[in-house]
């Protein structure tokens, strides 16, 4: 087998992402043969002997691709120092240890991918793929076409001068005192949905991801998890 990108190597036995790895790598936490690997270094997963933290890199023997319907009060973490509900414990039964495919955060719920196929994780989250995803955003107020403007249109989130790429909103209720929007987002900023709607004068009371890409979330049961089929992880890889 040809040598290939410690990052690469790393994210595809889902030690981490390829950015992620990167950073242990810089950190000095990855060693090659037991020699301290540099960035940029390459191996050959057949010869070579790559630990992080001490701990043996194993490649993947069976890829698992699964969307769990994430309750509300679960992080979105393997495991949490404060002790914090994760939804690590929700996919116990999976048969393998399978991470995140990005981020909800605690108070929303929805789907979340899950997989240990760390090419898959980075073809989904690449920021040049724009994946969209759709939510039920349900709100403390009545909306007006102003509001909706902005949200479509791109807002300032951070502070940064960057704008969110442009969204797609639908108002499915309409009421003084609550609305229901669908919001179809083409990035996966830190709670965006949240801090578009703070930006507009939007409380948000309730958050659920119902989509990602093509693939939706259905009848699946909160709490609950089903692998996906081979069409829904082409769809994706090729969104």
């Amino acid at each position: 087998m040809a040598q290939e990108r410690l990052q690469k190597y790393l994210s595809e036995c889902s030690v981490a992402s390829r950015r992620k790895a990167e950073e242990l790598i810089k950190q000095g936490k990855v060693k090659v043969n037991g020699k301290i690997a540099q960035l940029g270094d390459k191996v050959d997963p057949k010869k070579d002997s790559v630990t992080v933290s001490g701990k043996k890199v194993v490649a993947v023997k069976q890829k698992y691709y699964i969307m769990l319907n994430k309750p509300r009060g679960y992080v979105t973490t393997m495991s949490d120092e404060l002790g914090r509900k994760c939804v690590a414990e929700l996919v116990q039964d999976v048969g393998a240890t399978v991470y995140p495919v990005g981020r909800l955060d605690r108070d929303s719920e929805g789907l979340l991918l899950l997989t240990n196929d760390g090419e898959f994780a980075n073809a989904v989250m690449h920021p040049r793929k724009h994946v969209p995803k759709t939510y039920r955003v349900t709100v403390r107020s009545n909306i007006n076409d102003a509001q909706i403007q902005k949200l479509e249109s791109g807002i300032d989130i951070d502070g940064d001068g960057r704008d969110t790429l442009p969204a797609t909103v639908r108002v499915l209720e309409k009421g003084a005192a609550r609305s229901v929007l669908e919001i179809t987002i083409f990035e996966g900023r830190n709670r965006q949905i949240r801090k578009m709607c703070e930006q507009v004068s939007l409380d948000v009371i309730r958050l659920k991801r119902n989509a990602v890409g093509s693939v939706k979330l259905g009848m699946l049961k909160v709490g609950k998890w089903r692998e996906l089929t081979e069409d829904e992880v082409h769809r994706l890889q090729s969104q």
